[in-house]
């Protein structure tokens, strides 16, 4: 079996501490599982970062890593990549900043990974890059003569040609991206978008024919490969935990109140403003709630040299003050908001403690504290998962209260019904959805691409690609 050369923006080595997001959840799943080598950012920023990667070996996996220079850090990944591509992405236009010179620092970036990959790389070796980073990386690796099949998984969602044409430079990007030989997607939704966009871009010299784009010379195959998560080890640690030192004492603190949890990156695609007026309005229309239940949003800092976080950050912290202000009483606080980060046990204890979830993204690819959430719970006695229609994971959770994140109305009734939900109901929903989560299990999930990637016939020169 040839290695596997797992490459991210970032690398999440394995130790204790802040939870790991949804892209390293599934990362670690496939090289634990398969071994191999992971490249990618230490997260380290130096004056002069050397041009080779630094290696490391730990539990049966390799880690490649390099430093950033400042110059990199401020223009490639906070400029381009979270200035430019992940607002274009999540559909927020008004947060899009571009500029030639952080595009090009983007493209250089994407060079430099190349460069230091390259002598990594053993002519058998099937390389499987991950998210909006690296978009031009199989385009630089094929420049450098690497001919090993690509593979590209976007953990975002992907935007509507008519959206992502506002970036000056999108057609340079999906000619890039068509130096992969598999592109998946978190759902079909993502997978029509980049259909729209690349007949919008090359007309009649696109053939789209299935799970296949041909321009030119280039024959991509795409699909959609939704992300899961290991459910049978969050239903064990979320059961060892509850009775952890840390989960009881926040469930004697709850005084028999009910708790509604929601876990979050503080990042305004997460909709946790819109989620905090809903609860508000909920308080309002719902008096009889009032010093029985309790909300606890756990939002660790997310990008806060960005003054787009550093705003939504105060308008939380506002929004907080006002609701406390107005329902809490002596003995009982409406709303427990916390900037920091939990050990990803304490958390699934903290889930399995909850009889409500809820995840309000405005916009999100997949969004894996859903099904975590579902997973942590007690069969016998399962909370139930308010999930917004505009995260990706409502295509495979049709069981879960299902809401429009805006709709304060509506959110706030959910939050009702959910406190409220016969245990037969409940029983059946997360039976249902239990379902969905282990045929969709992480495993699953690396193991399609995977075996896709490698089926991939050998591929073309990238120079047979035509621009738009």
């Amino acid at each position: 079996m040839s290695r596997l050369i797992a490459v991210s923006n970032r690398i999440s080595l394995p130790r204790r501490g802040a939870p790991p997001g949804g892209l390293a959840v599934g990362l670690m799943a496939a090289m634990r599982a398969r071994g191999g080598l992971w490249f990618g950012w230490s997260g380290e920023v130096t004056d002069s970062p050397d041009a080779h990667a630094d290696t490391m070996r730990r539990d049966g996996i390799t880690y490649a890593t390099i430093d950033l220079s400042e110059e990199e850090r401020d223009e490639y990944y906070l400029g381009f990549c979270n200035g430019v591509l992940w607002p274009l992405f999540h559909y927020f236009p008004d947060n899009f900043h571009h500029s030639e010179q952080i595009y090009a620092r983007y493209l250089a970036v994407n060079a430099r990974f190349a460069r230091a990959m390259l002598p990594q790389l053993k002519p058998d070796d099937t390389i499987w890059v991950h998210d909006f980073h690296l978009l031009a990386l199989a385009r630089q690796l094929r420049d450098l003569g690497a001919d090993q099949p690509i593979g590209l998984f976007l953990h975002v969602p992907f935007p509507h040609i008519e959206l992502l044409r506002i970036l000056p430079v999108y057609g340079e990007l999906l000619n890039a991206m068509l130096d992969f030989d598999l592109i998946g997607f978190q759902t079909t939704s993502d997978l029509e978008c980049f259909r729209s966009a690349v007949i919008y871009t090359w007309g009649d010299e696109a053939t789209i024919a299935g799970d296949t784009v041909r321009v030119g010379s280039r024959e991509v195959r795409i699909g959609v490969y939704p992300i899961g998560v290991d459910v049978d080890a969050i239903q064990a640690e979320a059961a060892r935990t509850q009775d952890s030192e840390t989960c009881r004492r926040m469930s004697t603190s709850m005084l028999g109140r009910r708790l509604m949890i929601g876990v979050d990156r503080l990042d305004y695609s997460k909709g946790l403003v819109e989620r905090f007026r809903a609860y508000e309005r909920f308080l309002e229309t719902h008096p009889e709630n009032l010093g029985h239940v309790t909300f606890l949003q756990i939002a660790p800092l997310s990008r806060p040299d960005l003054d787009a976080y550093a705003a939504m950050r105060s308008e939380l912290e506002m929004a907080t003050g006002r609701i406390n202000g107005r329902f809490a009483d002596t003995d009982w606080t409406p709303i427990r908001y916390l900037n920091r980060n939990f050990p990803h046990d304490v958390l699934m204890g903290f889930m399995r403690i909850a009889p409500v979830g809820i995840v309000t993204p405005v916009r999100d690819g997949m969004n894996l504290v859903a099904k975590e959430f579902l997973a942590a719970q007690d069969p016998e006695d399962p909370g139930v998962l308010i999930l917004s229609t505009l995260a990706g994971a409502a295509r495979e959770l049709t069981r879960a209260l299902l809401v429009n994140p805006y709709d304060t109305r509506g959110l706030a009734h959910a939050i009702q019904h959910a406190f409220n939900m016969p245990l037969a109901e409940r029983r059946a929903r997360h039976a249902d959805l239990l379902e969905v989560l282990r045929k969709g299990d992480i495993t699953a999930w690396h193991t399609r691409f995977m075996n896709d990637l490698r089926a991939v016939r050998a591929p073309v020169p990238a120079n047979g690609t035509t621009g738009p």
